[in-house]
């Protein structure tokens, strides 16, 4: 049969554009990353309300994630998508839309964040109304892969394009599922679901962010472009497809490891760790896919910089893969949770992995893009040593730290006493940590400086004419070869039976499957939907997996407020919300957290890190003026605090406008509120805050405190735990710093029971 050739001319320039935005938006998260390295232990660095530790770091991980690891991901998957199927991207127009969209939502997720408009949910942060905007331009980005996949003229899938094809409907599965809540402001909203099943619903997208966002796509920019850096094949087709398939199917389930000994039932836990610990073979077989393709390629790694990244980097996925697993194990997790391990393995993955395999196609990619040689070689080796030394000091660092945390918090004297009663003295002894990390960061840092010079130089050494998009022959589409004249009018033998059996005898069925790309992608999306339907359902169908305690009322309006500025000053990144069924645990926070205590918690806050101390029963612990004086200058009630001040909180009016608002939303999500409850909100929060008013100034403390945010924010603290009976709390010697208005607290607490109860759903006592 005779083939026509035609020109096929490749949109490169959308390529330099995402590349070029995926430089700049490096070397913002990095800089982000390191400030807020220092900001949390250094925390006069700190500017309150809009530059602190709290809203910083949500705006690093999302602009990690989003900003410089998506930019990677579309400029990679565009520039080599039309490359493995010999054809121009499905829609010029689509492409620019998708690159402007991108770069303004990122924009606008960073005021969202730094203004304290946050969901409070780790790597889910951004408001309700740009979770639309990245719906809308995710399905532009399927739109013009599937549809260049459509019009491709290289009918055999890449491997790469499988997981290309992952990446976009788990994704799409996980945003979507992840991100139903019930607006009551145009920027601020309450997660559809509560308690355990938004911490189940986090950590399914959470878990599976990382390894579709920050996996799957960088698995096939791996099977791209180190083989082209290589000049060498993929070594094994077969274990590609073991790779891509199992992957696909075990990674969704994982999810529930990050919840062990928490409040979630034992059996979605369970399974999370039996899949995780699957997970590892599968990863693993990528990693020696990827480094057994450079055999024969070893004086070459020793000479090229490009290659020495993607070493380091495939390296890493297979160390990060395999640390995964061991932390999901019941009996290390209890130690690594909470602790600054989990840090450490994070940044591992996210540096060591994504980062490492950024740098690797960014000096592959650009001076071909560019049509100029690397500006200097030399200097890209020096920034893989630079970079390499920093990580490792970054990680062993949180090691340390990690494990440090957590025998303190485990060590018991002979008499059954807690060695460490004190959480400041974990802090105070991890501090060392914290500045080799901040050495480790800032050595990164400066490795991306380097790349930034160097890249910019040689973007800059581009000739006249480089603009011009890559050209090559391709066959033409069958549409038009059906009619060149002179061609043979004999059908296309690619389509014929026999044909496609000769195909699934040499090549196996999967080289047939990879043909019809409807059936292909229809069984990867349900490869990832078993795994989450198994573990969704019986938790929302079954009502004893979330056993309710009569006790529980919902919040008041003042309380409602409180929490939401504790959402906004980003407490959750510091603070847990859970105590766990340990003896370290409940000796020194008290009685372990029940399920049936966070069914009105829109969003769940139990954390993942515990810089400071669990505050699920810290309701009561303290006097009001105690929390009024830990927020304007924390030392002066914890001495050696890390924690950053939070004085405007002692200033700012907190709003009433929304109240109502909020409530509705909360009613519509099913919380108990009623006609009266949402009628007298405003009169409700005025009545508790001024009883809270009177007591902070009955203790000796600052007046006219009845209108202000602290007053909110000391409601909800109060509140929490408070709602079942468990053993008192000795409060601990540090209070000596308000021992002086000790007995006037005291009058104050009688004269609190004196006053009339204030209207509402909820404990209107506040704890107290």
């Amino acid at each position: 049969m005779t083939t026509e050739l035609e020109t096929v001319r490749y949109d490169d320039k959308i390529a330099r554009m995402f590349f070029g935005a995926t430089i700049a938006w490096a070397a913002v998260a990095m800089i982000v990353g390191v400030t807020i390295a220092a900001l949390l232990f250094l925390p006069n660095l700190n500017l309150a309300p809009y530059l602190t530790f709290g809203r910083l770091r949500p705006l690093h991980t999302n602009a990690a994630i989003f900003a410089f690891c998506g930019n990677l991901i579309f400029a990679g998957t565009y520039h080599s998508i039309q490359r493995l199927l010999k054809t121009r991207l499905y829609s010029d127009v689509i492409s620019r839309v998708h690159f402007w969209g991108w770069q303004l939502l990122i924009v606008a997720g960073a005021f969202a964040l730094v203004f304290g408009h946050t969901q409070g949910k780790e790597y889910a942060e951004l408001p309700w109304i740009l979770d639309i905007v990245i719906a809308f331009l995710w399905v532009l980005f399927a739109v013009n892969v599937f549809g260049t996949i459509a019009i491709r003229r290289e009918r055999h899938l890449y491997v790469a394009i499988w997981f290309y094809i992952a990446t976009i409907v788990a994704v799409a599965i996980l945003h979507i599922g992840n991100s139903i809540v019930v607006p009551y402001s145009w920027l601020d909203s309450y997660p559809a679901y509560s308690g355990v099943k938004d911490a189940l619903m986090q950590w399914w997208y959470g878990h599976n962010a990382v390894a579709f966002f920050l996996t799957t796509p960088f698995l096939g920019l791996m099977y791209y472009y180190l083989p082209k850096a290589a000049d060498r094949p993929v070594f094994s087709y077969k274990l590609s497809i073991l790779h891509f398939w199992s992957l696909v199917f075990v990674y969704i389930w994982a999810g529930p490891h990050h919840l062990h000994y928490t409040a979630l039932p034992e059996w979605a836990s369970t399974l999370g760790m039996l899949f995780s610990l699957i997970l590892w073979m599968p990863s693993w077989g990528g990693m020696v896919n990827g480094l057994f393709t450079l055999r024969g390629a070893w004086e070459k790694v020793r000479e090229e910089p490009v290659l020495k990244f993607f070493v380091v980097g495939v390296t890493y996925y297979g160390m990060s893969t395999f640390e995964g697993p061991m932390l999901a194990i019941k009996s290390v997790n209890a130690v690594s949770h909470y602790t600054d391990w989990t840090i450490g393995h994070v940044h591992a993955g996210t540096l060591g992995w994504n980062s490492f395999m950024a740098f690797a196609i960014l000096y592959w990619v650009v001076p071909r893009l560019w049509h100029t040689p690397l500006f200097s070689k030399s200097l890209a080796t020096v920034h893989f040593w630079i970079a390499t030394v920093g990580l490792i000091l970054y990680q062993v660092s949180m090691w340390v730290a990690g494990i440090t945390q957590a025998m303190m918090w485990r060590a018991f004297e002979p008499d059954g006493r807690l060695t460490y009663p004190d959480f400041i003295e974990t802090v105070v002894t991890l501090v060392p940590m914290y500045w080799v990390r901040l050495l480790g960061g800032s050595l990164f840092l400066t490795g991306m400086c380097l790349a930034l010079y160097n890249l910019h130089r040689t973007i800059g050494a581009a000739p006249k004419g480089y603009e011009a998009d890559e050209e090559v022959q391709a066959p033409a589409l069958e549409s038009k070869s059906a009619t060149v004249p002179g061609a043979t009018t004999a059908p296309n033998t690619y389509d014929h039976a026999l044909y496609r059996v000769q195909q699934a005898i040499s090549h196996g069925i999967h080289r047939v499957l990879e043909r019809h790309i409807v059936v292909f992608t229809v069984l990867v999306a349900l490869a990832v939907a078993v795994g989450s339907l198994v573990e969704a359902v019986p938790m929302f169908v079954d009502d004893s997996n979330v056993k309710t305690i009569a006790s529980v009322k919902p919040y008041t309006p003042l309380e409602v407020v409180g929490r939401d500025i504790y959402l906004r000053e980003g407490c959750y990144n510091c603070h847990s919300q859970m105590v766990r069924p340990f003896r370290h645990e409940t000796e020194r926070y008290g009685e372990y957290s029940k399920a049936g205590e966070f069914v009105y918690d829109h969003p769940f806050q139990w954390g993942s890190k515990r810089t400071g101390p669990d505050l699920h029963r810290v309701g009561g612990k303290y006097p009001h003026l105690w929390h009024v004086r830990h927020m304007d200058d924390p030392p002066s009630t914890t001495p050696g605090s890390i924690m950053p001040a939070f004085p405007h909180l002692l200033t700012d009016d907190y709003s009433v406008d929304d109240i109502t608002a909020k409530l509705e939303a909360f009613r519509t999500l099913g919380v108990p509120y009623g006609d009266n409850d949402v009628a007298g909100a405003e009169a409700s929060m005025k009545t508790q805050a001024e009883q809270i008013a009177v007591e902070i100034a009955l203790q000796r403390g600052p007046k006219d405190l009845a209108s202000k945010e602290v007053a909110a924010l000391i409601a909800y603290l109060q509140r929490l735990g408070t709602d079942i009976q468990w053993r008192p709390v000795e409060r601990p010697a540090s209070l000596a710093t308000v021992a002086p208005a000790k007995e006037a607290a005291q009058a104050g607490d009688e004269a609190s029971k004196k006053e009339d109860a204030p209207t509402g759903a909820a404990n209107p006592a506040g704890g107290e």
